[in-house]
């Protein structure tokens, strides 16, 4: 049994209130999933590091972030509320991995076992945290986050955070930038705020009315399980990506989602492709340095079916900005706009397609890749399929991770909307079309 240490910890402020607009998505996407979309990372620690050195930054992480010691206050009647604690204790459990094993293993495996392990939303601290003791010496720090406490872009300014306080020799360096969950949700609450949703909503109105209501093929392979999860990885796509971006002057997100949008119109017929691309929001300077999770999607329509890959990144780069402008707002707004519409047209208008770029943004860096060196690494690309499930999902998602040498991408699908066919179609199209705009 692994030993537990408690972890004290007293913060400023405290209090209830609603979600903020980056919780209340991702606490719906957790009802529509039936998941706490726990994110974990396992880290090796540096020799010489204590259970004492663990708890001590365990501590200060709780204190100077208040959405990390923030839980919940289920309502039978709404969406929940916020509860920030001012003080309360954690849980730092210590695992001795047995002397003839391999200490990374044993990480992986406690890891997998804090994301699977049920999530009680308004007594379970967010934060779940292991260390790995090997031969009397700790090797692996693991820690596992409910995603309603921070998004990727948040985690690598708390990563930031942590290793200035590191580096000032554990001392706090002033106060931590960015409206914290509690603070935005009172903002959102305001006149500004109300402002900022009715305007992002009348642009999500004028494109929700216009757009035609089918994204996806329909039921013509539908399988059991339902729901269909993909791996793909193509070095490939990432040098040539960089090669397009460094040519038409953007970045690789704008390719990679012009690539997505022209592989999905190619491989169901279907266009223009609309597509919710998630926004890190960060641009705005009140949540650039928030640790909370304050992305939510925009909405993206893209017609990009037999136009020059060029010049269909320079539309996706006008289209794109002119969304992500509009992808901050109140989504319980939304989704009353979208049933009103839905209402209006007679039939649902499906907009369940999302394509999310978890890498920092900023311009491709380095030497441009030849087009022999992209040529060169078609052969590294990797497709398997993972997961299959019933459990519901979006109809479609695709994700690409935060990885700086390769494009690392999960794709999911409903088959009742989209064929496995289709998802494996369209991110060999994405290679596919990137690959040759680069070559």
């Amino acid at each position: 049994m692994p030993e537990t240490i408690m972890v004290a910890f007293r913060g400023a402020g405290g209090g209830v209130e609603e979600l903020s607009w980056g919780q209340r998505e991702l606490w719906n996407g957790m009802e529509r999933q039936r998941t706490w979309m726990p994110m974990g990372i396992v880290l090796p620690l540096a020799a010489g590091a204590t259970v004492a050195d663990v708890a001590e930054e365990l501590r200060f992480i709780l204190e100077r972030f208040p959405s990390m010691r923030t839980r919940l206050r289920l309502r039978p009647d709404g969406p929940p509320l916020q509860v920030l604690a001012g003080a309360g204790e954690v849980p730092l459990e210590v695992i001795d991995a047995p002397d003839g094993a391999d200490p990374a293993a044993v990480a992986a495996a406690v890891s997998a076992r804090l994301h699977e392990t049920a999530f009680d939303f308004e007594r379970d601290w967010p934060v779940r945290t292991a260390v790995i003791r090997h031969r009397g010496a700790l090797t692996h720090q693991v820690t596992v986050v409910c995603h309603l406490v921070n998004d990727g872009f948040g985690g690598l300014v708390l990563a930031e955070r942590v290793g200035r306080w590191h580096r000032a020799g554990r001392r706090a360096d002033g106060e931590p930038g960015g409206l914290a969950p509690l603070e935005q949700a009172r903002w959102q609450r305001s006149e500004a705020g109300r402002r900022q949703s009715a305007s992002a909503l009348r642009h999500w109105e004028k494109t929700l009315r216009a757009i035609e209501p089918r994204r996806f093929p329909g039921p013509v392979d539908a399988r059991r399980p339902r729901h269909w999860q993909a791996d793909f990885s193509s070095r490939a796509l990432h040098l040539a990506a960089q090669t397009v971006a460094r040519r038409t002057g953007t970045d690789r997100t704008t390719v990679l989602l012009t690539a997505f949008a022209a592989a999905l119109s190619e491989a169901t017929g279907i266009h223009p492709v609309v597509v919710r691309v998630v926004v890190s929001n960060r641009f705005r300077s009140a949540l650039a340095e928030a640790v909370s999770p304050v992305s939510q999607p925009a909405l993206c329509v893209l017609d990009v079916a037999g136009r020059p890959f060029d010049e269909a990144v320079a539309l996706t780069g006008r289209r794109s900005l002119t969304a992500y402008k509009h992808a901050y707002y109140d989504p319980g707004d939304l989704d009353e706009l979208i049933a009103r519409v839905n209402r209006d047209r007679g039939e649902e208008v499906d907009i369940a397609c999302y394509f999310n770029d978890r890498r920092p943004p900023g311009p491709a860096d380095g030497p441009v890749p030849t087009a022999e060196e992209v040529r060169a690494a078609l052969p590294e690309t990797t497709f398997r399929w993972m997961a299959r499930q019933d459990r519901p999902n979006e109809r479609m998602f695709v994700t690409i991770a935060a990885e700086p040498d390769t494009v690392h991408l999960d794709i999911c699908g409903d088959t009742e909307h989209i064929p496995p066919a289709v998802l494996e179609a369209c991110v060999r199209g994405m290679e596919a079309v990137t690959v040759a705009a680069a070559t």
